[in-house]
Parts: structure tokens; C-alpha cells; sequence
């Protein structure tokens, strides 16, 4: 059950999304059935992913959850009750899309409620995003849909509120860009098209999965001791280090893996099944 506690305590759980959840979009039935098993023996299950709201669609949400923490950090939800909803600052948000304007950049502004992009990328952007997602093994592209289904089109951006940018494809690498859009902007590089492209997720600095983790706890009025972290990214390295048990995915960054009290198969092999019974959460 982890150190220090109690047998038949509650614990709740937070899964990453892509490369932990899901497979390209796509969540394994095994999977499916651990979140159910594990809510059903009364533990709470979040999903904790970079992705937005907008780009949770029912082919991941559907096994059923007690709330998310979306956007890196930046967003929180507990039964449908909202604790975080943090966007770019007005000031950021312009120069973020200043630099990225001038360097001719493939992005998507990730809002709860949209996702928003340049027309002058959607070709390139629509052809960088299927592609990504065919390389799944059978050859399956369904996890696409959950990005290209939720964009807006809009020639002016500066005013559209968002938490979080991915980039695809820019004319200068990540660091650059984060070095001329200046104080307050972070960077996890080489995020969900890392096919050779300068790409990556731009957030807040300061902000991680771990507040969204710390903000939900609080919530539920549970200690950090009784959770129990998955994820496989470099986005994830906050949250399993705030977490009382944490489990990485293996093949996952040797950061990552360092702080990792246990392992887990990838979703190709429904890693999670094994995990949820190893941790007792499946009543098993």
C-alpha cells in the first residue's frame, strides 16, 4: 500500500495521459477496467495530463473518473468543481505569440474550453498531427480526432485567453523561442511531435502537475502520503516527486526513473492492470 499508510485507506490515484493512459490517443480496455475496479473499491482516480479539457474527449474520460487536472498544473476539477483555471497573463500571452508569429511556428493556444490556432498553419499543422498519430503499432489514427475536432481558426490570437501552448514546428529552436518571449515562460521540449522539428509545450513558469495534485488533495482533505503518481513525460517529473508513491513507465527519461518507487508496462501492454493490483487498488 506504500509506506506509512494505513490498510483500507483511501488513495487517490493520478494518471498521465499519453504514454501511461493511453496509447496514441487511445486507452486500452485493461485500463478501462483498473480505473473501475479501483473507483469501485472506493479509491479516487484523476486523470493528471498536459492536455485541456477541449482535448479530453469521451474515448479517454469515458471509464469514468472523480475529477482532472488538465493543462499541466494550470487546471483542476473535483466532481465538476472547478479549484484551478490559470491562464497566461495578458502581457505573456502577447509576447508568447509574438515570437511565435515570427518564426513562423505550427501551434495550438490550449484553453479548457477550445484550442485555437493560426489559419496560415492549419494544413501544416492538420498533415503534422496525423501523421503523429498513425505511428501507433496497427496503424490506427483515432487519437487525432481529439485535437483536430476541437480547433478554432482565428487570424487574431493575441486576445484569446489560454493556459498552455503546444508548438509543432518553428524556424528556431524551443530555447530561443522561450529566451524572446522573456520572463515568466517555460519550456518541455520535443512534447507530442518530436518527429525532428523544433517542438515542445510552453507554460507558465512556476506552474507543474503537482499543484494541480496539491490543489485537489487539499480538496478532498487527504495527505500527499495516500497518493499515487503515474506518468511517463518530462512534465511529469513534479508531480512524481510530490506524490507518496510514485510509478514511472518504463522506458521513461532516467529522471524520471530515479524517482519512481515502482515501474510499469507501457499502455501497448496494459501496464497499469498489473500496478493496480500491486498497489492493492483493485480489491484483488
Amino acid at each position: 500500500m506504500g509506506a506509512g499508510v494505513p490498510e483500507g485507506a483511501v488513495r487517490a490515484v493520478f494518471l498521465d495521459v499519453d504514454g501511461t493512459y493511453a496509447d496514441y490517443g487511445v486507452v486500452p480496455e485493461g485500463h478501462v477496467r483498473a480505473v473501475q475496479a479501483a473507483r469501485a473499491a472506493g479509491h479516487k482516480v484523476f486523470l493528471c495530463t498536459g492536455r485541456p479539457v477541449s482535448m479530453l474527449p469521451n474515448a479517454i474520460r469515458g471509464a469514468g473518473f472523480d475529477g482532472l487536472v488538465a493543462s499541466a498544473g494550470a487546471y483542476a476539477e473535483v466532481d465538476g468543481e472547478v479549484l484551478l483555471d490559470l491562464r497566461f497573463p495578458g502581457d505573456l500571452a502577447v509576447r508568447t505569440v509574438a515570437a511565435l508569429d515570427a518564426h513562423d511556428a505550427v501551434y495550438v493556444l490550449e484553453a479548457q474550453e477550445a484550442l485555437h490556432a493560426p489559419p496560415s498553419a492549419r494544413e501544416r499543422l492538420c498533415a503534422i498531427i496525423e501523421e503523429h498519430f498513425s505511428q501507433r503499432a496497427d496503424g490506427r489514427d483515432a487519437g487525432s480526432s481529439a485535437i483536430l475536432g476541437a480547433l478554432n481558426y482565428s487570424a487574431d490570437l493575441a486576445k484569446v485567453p489560454f493556459s498552455k501552448v503546444s508548438v509543432f514546428d518553428a524556424a528556431a529552436p524551443m530555447r530561443q523561442l522561450v529566451d524572446e518571449i522573456g520572463e515568466g515562460i517555460a519550456v518541455v521540449e520535443n512534447s507530442i511531435a518530436d518527429e525532428g522539428r523544433h517542438t515542445g509545450e510552453l507554460y507558465q513558469r512556476g506552474i507543474s502537475k503537482a499543484d494541480g495534485v496539491a490543489a485537489v488533495i487539499a480538496h478532498l482533505g487527504m495527505p500527499r502520503e495516500h497518493t499515487i503518481a503515474v506518468g511517463d513525460g518530462e512534465n511529469d517529473l513534479e508531480m512524481l516527486a510530490f506524490a507518496g508513491v510514485a510509478v514511472a513507465i518504463e522506458g521513461a527519461s532516467p529522471e524520471l526513473l530515479a524517482l519512481a518507487d515502482r515501474t510499469a508496462a507501457p499502455p501497448a501492454k496494459e501496464g497499469l492492470v498489473a500496478v493496480f493490483e500491486e498497489l492493492g487498488l483493485t480489491g484483488h
